[in-house]
């Protein structure tokens, strides 16, 4: 029998079905509430809303759980690489051998950029954030691909999916290399999709550059570990204008706008703004713990808590471990990542951060790592847009499968009462 929730409205009484997840969350049902009563649910922020079933990722953010279609976040990271995450995210399941293989060397073999596109890249100006390039870039690539990307065509979405997975590091690096006045350097089809993205990043025309294993190791983990995240703000903006049956570029264009927002994708951003401010004003982080304590205080300790994580964030727990091996092997000594370390230690250590459980979070150790791997801080937000790639592609392919409706919200209307129009002169 299905489960029911009952609605009481005045004097009448009406019944809503529930939905339950396979892990034993709950939903009920509204779809029918305005047909049948007249009202809508008001949900800002849609904090309680849920906005459809999906199979890719699970959180618990009371237990500190992510798994993507199943697997445990720690067991991907430790054992799996970014390529066949990439494939189960957007193809549903762990590739064999034989389907890994092909999806790797389709990967390599697409990592080419038309061209063309170079000139757009130099047409922005040289202080030009790589999030507005990327997004402008990726958007291009439908005009590139305009006869095939066909939302309802299989193959084609298969093409098209390849092809964004493979181009997206190809056009963060030139974007970088743009800011810099530096030559573009062509992806290495001999290296691995992280080692590729590495050279590219850092390499020169002129001299060999030689991939360290370790670093290489630790973005592929980053990007891993923000592979999915359920659905968060960019995500269901992929999902909404995808609804419309916008191409795949299109969509992921969207969405990497929606996470250059600073309150979505710069939280990594503001963990360095704020140790440069500590450090600006003497190093004194006593100070700026005792600020962090004060209510009446502005001042918010950026990097640490969660939104949907009530414990330690499982991504934080993988990446911890990382960090130290990285900057050890790097020679780091930069005075904000001694901060950092500072600032992490005492706050694990203080009573009042672990009882409210505000413990460091992935953007509290992402941040660290960019900035000892010599990553600019406006492209932080980049790595971010690379690693949540697949996540987007496998929710973008999911809701239309699902032929779910074309997103359309209602609202409250709050304004003006029906009046009559005046003539300009009798204003």
């Amino acid at each position: 029998m299905t489960e029911k929730a009952s609605l009481q409205l005045g004097e009448t009484t009406i019944e809503l079905d529930v939905l339950t997840g396979s892990e034993g969350e709950k939903a009920i049902i509204t779809k029918p509430l305005r047909k049948t009563t007249g009202f809508v649910s008001l949900d800002p922020g849609f904090v309680n809303t849920g906005s459809c079933q999906s199979d890719i990722t699970y959180i618990d953010g009371e237990n500190g759980i992510l798994r993507y279609r199943g697997y445990p976040i720690d067991q991907l990271a430790e054992k799996s690489n970014f390529v066949e995450v990439c494939y189960l995210l957007t193809e549903g399941k762990l590739p064999t051998k034989a389907e890994y293989d092909a999806f790797e060397t389709s990967l390599t073999r697409h990592s080419l950029i038309h061209e063309d596109l170079k000139r757009m890249f130099q047409a922005f100006p040289l202080n030009a954030h790589p999030m507005a390039i990327i997004s402008s870039v990726v958007s291009a690539l439908s005009t590139f691909y305009q006869d095939e990307y066909d939302p309802m065509n299989p193959e084609q979405v298969r093409i098209n999916t390849h092809r964004l997975l493979a181009k997206l590091p190809t056009i963060a690096a030139h974007a970088y290399k743009q800011s810099r006045g530096q030559p573009y350097i062509y992806p290495d089809n001999s290296l691995s999709y992280s080692g590729r993205f590495l050279k590219m990043m850092f390499g020169y025309p002129t001299e060999p550059y030689v991939v360290d294993e370790d670093v290489e190791r630790v973005i592929d983990q980053l990007l891993i570990l923000h592979a999915d995240h359920e659905q968060n703000c960019s995500t269901t903006t992929v999902r909404i204008v995808g609804s419309a049956r916008a191409n795949l570029f299109a969509s992921v264009s969207a969405g990497i706008s929606a996470l250059w927002g600073p309150l979505h994708g710069g939280a990594n951003q503001r963990v360095l703004e704020m140790l440069q401010m500590i450090k600006d004003d003497g190093g004194d982080i006593n100070k700026y713990l005792n600020m962090a304590r004060d209510r009446n205080s502005e001042f918010r300790l950026m990097g640490f808590g969660h939104r949907v994580y009530k414990n330690y964030d499982p991504r934080a727990a993988i990446i911890r471990d990382s960090v130290d091996k990285v900057l050890t092997k790097l020679g780091v000594n930069d005075p904000l990542v001694n901060i950092a370390r500072e600032l992490e230690t005492r706050a694990l250590e203080d009573s009042y951060f672990v009882d409210r459980k505000l413990y460091p979070n992935v953007d509290f150790y992402s941040g660290i790592i960019y900035r000892a791997l010599k990553i600019p801080t406006n492209m932080f937000t980049v790595m971010f847009a690379l690693g949540r790639l697949p996540g987007w592609i496998a929710h973008w392919k999911e809701n239309l499968a699902q032929g779910l409706p074309i997103g359309r919200p209602r609202q409250i209307y709050i304004g003006e009462n029906v009046r009559d129009y005046t003539k300009l002169s009798e204003r």
